[in-house]
């Protein structure tokens, strides 16, 4: 998950200069097109390519290389599948989540005005080469808030049917990440699914422990792999079921996977009707 405050915004057009300006980006307005937008309705994500500048991935991985008990030039000291990396609110972390790619992907599919932007990321995932499991790669949906006895055990979290607190789920590539280097696993289509599994339990929503255990309906759904250069980032819709893997490749796989915290909660019922593409695809699958 990924924890953002009502911050100043950073100077991204310092970042790009340092890192040979903003080659591969499009203005504002034009990160997304109509089609992809109603893929993402339809399928449950879309991947932006170019998010942010490969230079801003390296500076991130020689950050959290510095974290890690291990050598980066040294495989035989890659002793474990998967080391969880903890918050980092650094500014080669900000920049990667504040460019104006993303803010205008944001605008997009959630509403222009109802996010936050982010200023930190709380968890990093960082996958090994390595022939064991890695003991956390079940199919399942991101928790999204505490419930009412408050535990920082996030297998007791919630998820609701209106998805409160959290608009998107993001997938922020630090490191190339080919079909071997542990992937994530994305079932396409699978947030319909579950947004019909949460209507029934109204606000209080389910924990995710108790939603991985129905998520089996969605074992139907074709699966895509989210791969790409760093500098990649897909946008998920908060119910799409997914799952990480075993890594099979050479180089480690450094990413992010943290949520876009509402400014305004998703809402199923607006007298405008100006609804976003979130909110379309849940009131799509539960009509």
């Amino acid at each position: 998950m990924l924890f953002a405050q009502k911050t100043s915004t950073p100077d991204w057009r310092l970042a790009t200069r340092r890192t040979g300006g903003a080659k591969g980006y499009k203005p504002p307005g034009m990160t997304l097109s109509a089609a992809q937008i109603e893929q993402f309705v339809e399928e449950g994500f879309v991947r932006i390519d170019d998010a942010f500048p490969r230079a801003v991935a390296e500076k991130v991985r020689e950050i959290l290389w510095r974290d890690l008990p291990c050598d980066p030039n040294d495989p035989a000291t890659w002793t474990k599948p998967v080391i969880r990396l903890g918050e980092h609110a650094e500014p080669p972390i900000a920049n990667a989540a504040n460019t104006p790619r993303l803010h205008d992907a944001f605008d997009a599919l959630v509403g222009r005005g109802r996010w936050w932007p982010c200023d930190r990321m709380i968890a990093f995932p960082i996958r090994f080469p390595h022939p064991d499991d890695p003991g956390d790669a079940g199919w399942h949906v991101d928790a999204s808030f505490p419930p009412e006895q408050y535990t920082d055990d996030f297998l007791h979290w919630r998820v609701n049917y209106r998805s409160r607190d959290r608009l998107l789920l993001m997938l922020f590539l630090f490191s190339d990440t080919g079909e071997d280097d542990a992937p994530t696993r994305l079932r396409i289509g699978s947030h319909r699914d579950i947004a019909r599994l949460l209507v029934p339990h109204g606000e209080r929503g389910l924990s995710i422990t108790k939603l991985g255990g129905e998520a089996v309906v969605t074992a139907d759904c074709p699966v895509a792999l989210a791969t790409g250069a760093a500098g990649t980032v897909y946008l998920c819709h908060p119910f799409l079921v997914h799952a990480a893997q075993m890594h099979r490749g050479r180089v480690p796989k450094f990413m992010a996977q943290p949520g876009l915290i509402p400014k305004e909660q998703i809402a199923l019922e607006r007298a405008d009707g100006d609804y976003s593409p979130v909110e379309r695809a849940i009131r799509g699958a539960i009509a």
